[in-house]
């Protein structure tokens, strides 16, 4: 009785392996500046939609009133 997919699974993990090596790695600079810009992004946009939240909760305070 043979198994066929051992085989198959070499290859895969050969192949995985070959790609890997393809692979271009940011720099640990690059990583840090994409993390503070994300970061950066994510407080400003918060900051946006607390903006927007207040203003419409205060017109439908307004309106209701």
């Amino acid at each position: 009785m043979e198994i066929s997919w051992i085989p198959q699974f070499r290859q895969y993990v050969s192949d995985v392996r070959s790609e890997i090596r393809k692979v271009v790695w940011p720099t640990k600079k690059e990583t840090i500046t994409t993390t503070v810009v994300v970061f950066s992004m994510v407080v400003l946009m918060s900051l946006f939609l607390w903006l927007v939240d207040v203003i419409l909760s205060m017109l439908v305070h307004w309106i209701v009133r």
